[in-house]
Order: structure tokens, then sequence, then C-alpha cells
């Protein structure tokens, strides 16, 4: 598995640190970010998923802890929209050039407007996938809102 991909690229490029961690990704895994978390050996809260969704139509990308479920109405108001919905597994991939389970908020073909649930910015560390299913990345939540100019909001159900 190569850890170089364009989310480490990106991050390297905007000068953040981040540390990278390999784990086994289990394909039929019904939660991908729950099986992260425990892969690595850390809390669900801490492991944020990355989900491209729709709002009015337009793709935004919204990472939120793994053992959590997004609230469309909440991530809906977050981009001043009326309806959000989850996105085609097959149009996330074309969107973001990484396949599902794979990923990363940063260094998607096209970037799109991002949100972080705010309870994430509690913890000093979180992990994100890096690109590639099986690969995380360790870096300051603040960090990820820098990188990504990102709101921070509260958008978990």
């Amino acid at each position: 598995m190569s850890k170089a991909t364009r989310a480490t690229r990106a991050l390297e490029q905007a000068g953040i640190a981040f540390t990278v961690h390999s784990y086994e990704y289990d394909p039929d895994a019904e939660h991908i970010g729950l099986q992260a978390a425990a892969a690595i050996g850390e809390e669900p809260a801490r492991v944020l998923k990355t989900l491209m969704a729709l709002v009015d139509g337009k793709p935004v990308c919204v990472i939120v802890p793994s053992d959590r479920e997004v609230s469309m109405k909440k991530l809906a108001s977050a981009f001043g929209g009326k309806a959000a919905q989850m996105m085609k597994p097959s149009d996330a991939e074309r969107v973001t050039g990484f396949k599902v389970g794979g990923i990363s908020p940063f260094g998607q073909m096209k970037r799109v407007p991002t949100a972080i649930e705010a309870q994430a910015l509690a913890h000093e560390l979180v992990y994100v996938n890096g690109g590639q299913r099986g690969l995380q990345l360790r870096l300051n939540p603040a960090d990820v809102v820098a990188a990504l100019g990102a709101l921070a909001v509260p958008v978990v159900a």
C-alpha cells in the first residue's frame, strides 16, 4: 500500500503536520468507519468518516465521528439549503476521485464546501481517511478546518 496519496500530498503542500496509520481494511464491514476505529485501536469519536452529500442538488463533504449519523436537516441548514441527501456511491467516487471506503476530504478532484461536526474540535487529535482504503491520517482537527476552509457546525443527529 502506498502511503503517498493525493490526500497526503495536499496536506504536505499546505504545511500541515500529520501521521499515517495503516490498517487491515474489511470490505465487508457493515460500518467502515467503526471498523477502521477498531482496527487502529481508537475510540470511534476520534475516527472521523468522510461522507459526500447533496444540499439542494449541489455536492458537499461532511466529516463526522464514525459512531454518529448525519442529520440531513442540520446539514442542509449549515449550507443555507432546504434539503440534503446522501450522494450515491458512484457519484461520490466520480466527484472525489477516491473509492468508497477510501474517500478523504483532502485532495478531492473538485473542492466542494465542507462541514465538520463541531464536537470533533474537542479532541486534540483526530483521524481522517488518507485517500485509500486502509489508510488513516492523524492530525489536529483545527488543521482539518483550516486546510479545507470547513464549517465547524453541529451536523449529527
